[in-house]
């Protein structure tokens, strides 16, 4: 049995995780962490009946007969926690969208220095994942792209992981340079975006949107359009990330996108 803690098992998505763990076979959730919820069983701070999990604030007091720590928390906590639970043996999988590239980079050496697995993806959705490895399929071919990535108004992180992730990985297989920089743009420069990965990406934060993330690749008299669409309930990411809470304990550092472990095999 695969023992597992997950961080934000009170959050929308951890949730959902953390049900997920109880009911599959093979793997048990032996821990929760939440702030809201902090000393109380899970079951109960879900408005249930006690499912025999104490719920802590601290990663690092969770952490015991614990393979795999999933985090679905924030942006500010997400590494900190990865790099307590590698520092203790622990392999992890990582939902929470916000981190960088170079946030990345520390936690890969990290865990090839313990010796442990971490899979993380900016979505953990099997379609999602399909989107990305077609769209890095492309990228070789038409180097021209941008990213549109749309969101709830309330979504306190821009990009979201999905595009943050998309627009690095595109990166490390094609860039081309803008035929007018950001920095030749006249009026308002900052309406072309970001710059993530040599690719320019623009964040729409409105309501009735959850996550999606559109990535258009452009060439004389042509274009492609690849896009992904998340619905209005954390269902599509429970299958991805039960796949890396199983896949990590057989890797050593990082593997970045759940294309990739499919990939991978």
């Amino acid at each position: 049995m695969t023992g597992v803690c997950v961080a934000g098992a009170t959050g929308w998505t951890g949730r959902a995780i953390a049900q997920s763990i109880l009911d599959s076979d093979g793997l048990v959730l032996r821990s929760a962490v939440s702030r809201s919820a902090a000393g109380r069983d899970l079951g109960e701070a879900w408005g249930g009946p006690a499912v025999g999990v104490v719920v802590s604030t601290d990663v690092g007091v969770a952490l015991d007969d614990v393979d795999v720590l999933v985090d679905y928390t924030s942006a500010a906590a997400a590494k900190g926690h990865a790099l307590t639970a590698i520092a203790a043996g622990v392999h992890v999988v990582i939902g929470t969208s916000g981190l960088s590239a170079s946030d990345f980079d520390e936690i890969d050496a990290a865990a090839r220095t313990a010796g442990v697995g971490v899979v993380a993806a900016g979505n953990f959705s099997l379609t999602a994942a399909m989107a990305q490895a077609a769209a890095l399929l492309v990228a070789p071919f038409l180097p021209q792209r941008e990213i549109i990535d749309y969101a709830s108004a309330s979504k306190p992180d821009a990009p979201s992981g999905t595009a943050r992730e998309l627009a690095e990985r595109l990166g490390e297989v094609s860039r081309h340079p803008l035929t007018i920089s950001v920095a030749e743009i006249g009026g308002y420069p900052e309406a072309r975006g970001a710059t993530i990965g040599a690719t320019q990406v623009h964040s729409v934060r409105l309501p009735s949107f959850v996550v999606s993330t559109e990535v258009v690749f452009a060439q004389a008299d042509e274009r492609l359009v690849i896009r992904h669409d998340a619905g209005g309930t954390p269902a599509p990411y429970v299958a991805g990330t039960l796949l890396a809470v199983r896949a990590a304990p057989g890797r050593v550092g990082l593997v970045r996108g759940l294309d990739t472990l499919l990939l991978q095999g």
